[in-house]
């Protein structure tokens, strides 16, 4: 069951680590979770608790029982994630525009309305000011 998502659910950078976390190690459990993050962000087991269960309440995740602990599946593809990202990007920075990313990612910047001739500006404005 797949349900549309919108920019807004993006998650946030802690709740995202989680995810990459659970997108490399397919399932796991909190400790597992907890251990895939250590290296570079240690966290208390709680922490990482909460943003799992954040992460269901937001459809991004099930989970199911294993014994005493849950055991956690990423819902949503990391594609799906990049994909909402790159939107909410695109909208925020571009106007919308998906050119216009590509062509600031190619080291350019969108070009300005220049007059066709230098002298047709000043006619312009002396005849919208009278």
């Amino acid at each position: 069951m797949q349900r549309r998502r919108t920019a807004r659910e993006i998650p946030p950078p802690l709740e995202l680590q989680c995810l990459n976390a659970l997108w490399s190690l397919g399932e796991a459990n909190v400790q597992s979770v907890r251990d895939k993050l250590a290296p570079g962000k240690p966290l208390a087991y709680t922490t990482v608790m909460t943003m799992l269960d954040r992460l269901t309440r937001k459809q991004l995740l099930s989970r199911r029982k294993n014994g005493r602990s849950f055991v956690y599946t990423p819902l949503v593809s990391k594609d799906e994630v990049r994909r909402l990202a790159v939107n909410e990007l695109v909208n925020a920075l571009f106007e919308g525009s998906e050119g216009g990313l590509r062509v600031y990612l190619n080291g350019g910047a969108p070009k300005p309305a220049v007059p066709e001739t230098p002298s047709e500006e000043p006619e312009r404005l002396d005849a919208a000011l009278l």
